[in-house]
């Protein structure tokens, strides 16, 4: 049995848990090919996730459940880099029950660029106060 699955969301597909991760816990890493950030900025595209200056990882494959972790302005998870700049793991912030959709901020500037502009679909955003 795998520790996450994917569903439907309120921003379309998302990642869930299927067991209970506590914080600190890790949930699963992004992978997808390796490329240089000129290659990424030539290529665009939603799965882009920066290492650093010089490097990325495009994670479109379907392969890549990380990349149906959606974005929230009030997240339960964070990815972390390598020390070595070569992966991304996404751990658990807080506790994060069977069936939660588990979320990270994707940044400030991704947000601005990708999201803002159509609106944040995340709980935080959608729900009223």
């Amino acid at each position: 049995m795998k520790n996450v699955s994917v569903k439907r969301s309120s921003a379309g597909l998302g990642l869930f848990a299927n067991i209970m991760f506590k914080k600190g816990d890790e949930i699963i890493e992004y992978t997808g090919e390796t490329i240089t950030s000129d290659e990424g900025n030539r290529r665009g595209g939603k799965y882009l996730f920066e290492l650093n200056d010089d490097w990325m990882i495009d994670g479109k494959g379907r392969e890549n459940t990380a990349r149906y972790i959606n974005h929230s302005c009030r997240p339960n998870a964070y990815p972390e880099l390598s020390e070595d700049e070569t992966q991304v793991r996404i751990y658990a912030k807080k506790t994060i029950r069977p069936g939660d959709e588990i979320t990270y901020n994707y940044g400030s500037q991704y947000f601005k660029i990708m999201i803002q502009p159509l609106g944040c679909r995340c709980e935080k955003c959608t729900t009223k106060k």
